[in-house]
């Protein structure tokens, strides 16, 4: 069975829209990408997730919130709920919020196009939802292999070259 995935997308700022376009579509087929490229154990037809199109500001206030760090950040993910074995719990996978600014300035600092940048920060945001990390260097391994397939399915470069 195949999972199909539910986009709850907010625009909090509309820079997003002359920058990724078309940013509904682009936004869908990347997390699209991204589910299909990984095997769910549980037997859930329908998954959700919220992506939030935001700024800087917007971003720094919940980085400070919830992370304790006064700074913006390219992505943020708050997963809902997973079980020990990091399978959803729920439907609902939880949120992604990235920062227009914060992506701008890195894809020029490491010569990378916009919506490639954005599209591996989606993918990012996605797989952390699914409960992987990079908090050791092991499983910053695997999550980075993981990224880097899913990028290639959509024809997106290896962003650690």
């Amino acid at each position: 069975m195949t999972a199909k995935l539910n986009v709850a997308l907010t625009i909090q700022t509309p820079l997003w829209k002359s920058r990724l376009k078309p940013y509904k579509k682009t936004v869908q087929k990347i997390l699209n990408s991204a589910l299909a490229a990984i095997p769910l154990q549980n037997k859930v037809e329908n998954l959700e997730v919220a992506v939030v199109l935001a700024n800087d500001d917007f971003v720094q206030g919940l980085n400070k919130e919830f992370r304790g760090k006064d700074k913006p950040t390219n992505v943020l993910s708050f997963p809902s709920s997973l079980t020990s074995d990091h399978r959803p719990l729920t439907s609902e996978l939880g949120d992604i919020i990235l920062a227009i600014e914060t992506i701008e300035r890195e894809a020029k600092e490491q010569n990378k196009t916009f919506h490639d940048h954005t599209a591996h920060l989606l993918v990012h945001g996605f797989l952390h939802l699914l409960g992987y990390d990079h908090i050791d260097e092991k499983d910053a391994e695997k999550m980075e292999r993981k990224e880097i397939k899913i990028l290639k399915s959509i024809g997106i470069k290896n962003p650690y070259l």
